[in-house]
């Protein structure tokens, strides 16, 4: 399945700040939940992740839900750092990456096995009652954001399944804290456990 990826990212320009390391950990930790429960992610952005994650969800019989507003977190808005003009609809004066991330679903061939949900991950989190295999949080990166994310959506994993955190960085000179001390956060509630670090990417597993 490694020569899909180089194939398809050799042939597609996917926007996005996950490397292939990182993905192919979230695509083989997609594949060993395949019997637990569906996949969701917080943070699809122009669909990066959603591939690797669809593809093991594809080949497995999964789902994918990929919840994303489309509306580009605080750091790419206007004048941010990480700011995308061509994602700027300007008519409208706002961030929409929704339109790059279905077609990103149409050239992967997943649009059967994703379910895009537009909408904030707080809405989606209060009204979400299906248990989950695996969750892949990459959504707002303030310490207020990642932690509702993280805790809020551990609740909805299964026993086995797992919880992986993307942007993790001990050290402040790294990157922003926001995920590590949500991450921290988890860990300390005691039922999960800390089973990797490939990249930036955590994964946690939950134990009870």
């Amino acid at each position: 399945m490694n020569n899909y990826f180089v194939d398809f990212f050799c042939r597609h320009t996917i926007k996005g700040f996950l490397d292939h390391q990182e993905g192919m950990a979230l695509y083989q930790h997609a594949l060993s939940v395949a019997a637990i429960g569906p996949c969701l992610e917080i943070g699809s952005y122009c669909g990066k992740s959603t591939v690797y994650l669809g593809q093991a969800c594809q080949s497995t019989g999964n789902a994918l839900f990929a919840v994303d507003h489309h509306r580009g977190s605080e750091e790419h808005q206007p004048g941010e750092e990480y700011h995308d003009s061509e994602l700027f609809d300007a008519s409208r004066n706002r961030m929409d990456s929704f339109q790059v991330f279905r077609d990103t679903l149409r050239s992967s061939q997943l649009e059967e096995c994703v379910v895009p949900v537009v909408s904030t991950s707080a809405l989606v989190l209060k009204h979400w009652r299906m248990p989950l295999g695996l969750v892949f949080i990459d959504g707002g990166h303030s310490p207020e954001m990642s932690l509702a994310d993280c805790v809020g959506w551990s609740d909805r994993i299964v026993a086995g399944g797992k919880l992986c955190i993307h942007d993790i960085f001990e050290s402040p000179s790294e990157g922003g804290q926001g995920p590590y001390l949500a991450m921290r956060a988890v860990l300390a509630r005691g039922d999960y456990e800390f089973r990797e670090l490939v990249g930036s990417l955590a994964v946690l597993q939950r134990h009870d």
